[in-house]
């Protein structure tokens, strides 16, 4: 059975991430999310893209056993496929958010140009209690909100909450939960009653500038995921340890 929903309505392609009961980010899974962004990127119906989740949390993250040797080496490459290919879609992308969005799952909202969030939403890249790190949010979080917030993400692991989030403009705009549906559909609106060609020129403009520097900063935080970090004795640790339950014995070095 698939998990991720694919539909298009009233403009909008539509990917709801259904793997229950908190939405993990399996290779699978983004396996599906590459191929339906190929499929409908050029859809003769699409103004903008909408990302979202069933159930009462967006992802906790990508599955912490697919990270071990020898997967890893398969996994971070398409995952970067995976959220450079939400980056580059032609048109707009809207993410809507609730409950817990972390880890991969956060790095892949950030690839989107509008998340809207509901208040139970929390945000977080717990990647540092692992012993490894989350390669697309230590590229696009400095940039996306004040370094002070940044690094506290990424080097404490907690998470924080949506109302932070939009305050330091990593989210447009909170909502109750039950107006969610209703406030992301009224983004989608005032989106989609614009030409799909003029949206198209505007996404291009805008990742013009900025899009070659991602994709090889991305390129280069991949590389040293695979070839440095995995060669590490903590990493390796921290990843078994989460595995099996326990705590992790770092080494110290």
């Amino acid at each position: 059975m698939s998990a991720l929903q694919v539909t298009v309505r009233s403009g909008v392609v539509r990917l709801v991430l259904d793997h229950p009961p908190v939405n993990i980010l399996t290779r699978e899974l983004l396996h599906e999310l590459r191929g339906a962004l190929q499929a409908f990127s050029e859809h003769a119906e699409a103004r903008a893209l909408l990302i979202s989740a069933a159930g009462r949390h967006f992802s906790a993250g990508a599955d912490v056993g697919e990270h071990l040797p020898p997967i890893f080496e398969q996994l971070i490459p398409e995952f970067l496929d995976t959220v450079s290919a939400i980056e580059r879609y032609p048109l707009p992308v809207v993410a809507a958010v609730r409950g817990r969005c972390l880890g991969g799952a956060f790095e892949l909202v950030l690839a989107a140009d509008i998340i809207i969030a509901s208040d139970t939403a929390s945000f977080g890249q717990p990647e540092i209690a692992l012993g490894v790190a989350p390669p697309a949010a230590a590229v696009w979080l400095p940039s996306r909100c004040a370094h002070g917030l940044a690094a506290d993400l990424l080097f404490t692991g907690d998470p924080i909450g949506a109302a932070e989030a939009e305050r330091a403009g990593l989210v447009r705009r909170v909502v109750k939960d039950a107006d969610l549906e209703s406030a992301v559909e009224s983004a989608l609106a005032r989106i989609t009653r614009h030409s799909a060609a003029s949206l198209r020129e505007v996404k291009q403009m805008m990742r013009a500038g900025s899009h070659d520097a991602s994709a090889a900063a991305l390129a280069a935080a991949g590389y040293q995921y695979v070839h440095s970090l995995m060669k590490t004795e903590d990493a390796v640790e921290g990843l078994r340890a989460f595995v099996d339950k326990r705590a992790a014995i770092w080494s110290h070095r």
